[in-house]
């Protein structure tokens, strides 16, 4: 029986994201369950075990025909291994031996890597990356995480910090980051950052402004409003919105300078702000790329949504 189809599993700390695909990576099935927490995160990796083994039987899919399970994941993964640490949004406090048990419940191959980089891979063969080898990937969400595909295989670096984007410093000595450095991309263009930029630069203006106005008072604000505003008109938003793109440019100069990628793309929650904000950024990027770099990469936006992640863990399965 031929080998055709491969698993992705896309692991996140709210919901799992499960898809069966083709080699060639069309999704033919895919379903999603809640991530339980609980328990220091014990159940999370038994449902996943069950849910594939359910939906194999459900479907009538013989496991002969399996290639193997890719899995993106939050934390540091030893891809050798297979163990996950520090995947604090999951509740797991220990070392986790995914693949181990993963394999022994499903009798399936498991290859599993940071779930950045598996939406990394997944946009560079299916997405915006046109398949190409050399592929830059950030993704702008609570944080900025990224993936960086060269000559076909992400860069993991010494001890699997490779790509880590959202910790390129674009302001000396600014924001305080979560890492424990000052000015960190991750302080500035994140869902959280760019509330942050507005509420200070909020500070400074003394002109009329909604935006002003809903921070004076205390009201939510979140980076989709900063950015619906800006659309409307606002000038404080606005001011926000360019002062974002011009870190993200800054950013994304650097990589493209050191890369040379074909595409460098930008997805997550904050870039569904769309080409309101990728053509800004592309601005700021045009004044920092070196020539060459200008004439041959393209900034552009990513195409999958959320199904990046599963097609991507999926990728990992083929290698």
């Amino acid at each position: 029986m031929a080998k055709d189809k491969l698993i992705g599993v896309d692991l996140g700390g709210t919901t799992i994201k499960f898809a069966i695909l083709t080699s060639a990576g069309e999704i033919q099935q895919k379903w999603s369950i809640k991530t339980n927490v609980f328990d220091d995160g014990a159940h999370i990796v038994p449902d996943i075990i069950d849910s594939i083994n359910h939906h194999l039987d459900l479907y009538q899919l013989n496991k002969d025909r399996i290639i193997g399970i890719g899995m993106g994941t939050p934390g540091t993964v030893n891809r050798v291994t297979g163990t996950v640490t520090g995947a604090f949004n999951l509740n797991w406090k220990t070392e986790q031996t995914v693949k181990q048990d993963i394999e022994a419940g499903t009798g399936l191959s498991l290859k599993i890597d940071n779930d950045a980089n598996a939406a990394a891979l997944g946009e560079a063969w299916k997405g915006a990356g046109d398949n190409d080898d050399e592929v830059s990937f950030l993704t702008l969400g609570t944080g900025v995480g990224g993936g960086l595909v060269s000559n076909g295989q992400l860069i993991h670096g010494t001890a699997g910090a490779g790509g880590e984007v959202g910790h390129m410093v674009v302001e000396p000595d600014g924001y305080l980051c979560t890492c424990g450095n000052y000015g960190c991309l991750e302080q500035y263009a994140s869902a959280t950052g760019v509330v942050r930029l507005a509420q200070d630069t909020a500070d400074e203006y003394v002109g009329t402004s909604k935006l002003k106005k809903m921070i004076s008072d205390g009201d939510e604000v979140t980076s989709k409003i900063v950015f619906d505003l800006a659309k409307d008109g606002d000038f404080l938003a606005n001011e926000v919105v360019n002062k974002v793109a011009y870190y993200l440019g800054y950013a994304t100069g650097a990589i493209s300078n050191i890369l040379n990628p074909s595409s460098i793309i930008i997805g997550g929650g904050v870039a569904a702000a769309g080409e309101f904000l990728r053509a800004r950024v592309e601005k700021n990027w045009i004044k920092y790329a070196f020539p060459t770099v200008r004439d041959s990469t393209r900034v552009k936006l990513a195409e999958l949504g959320n199904d990046a992640g599963v097609i991507g863990a999926a990728s990992l399965a083929r290698i």
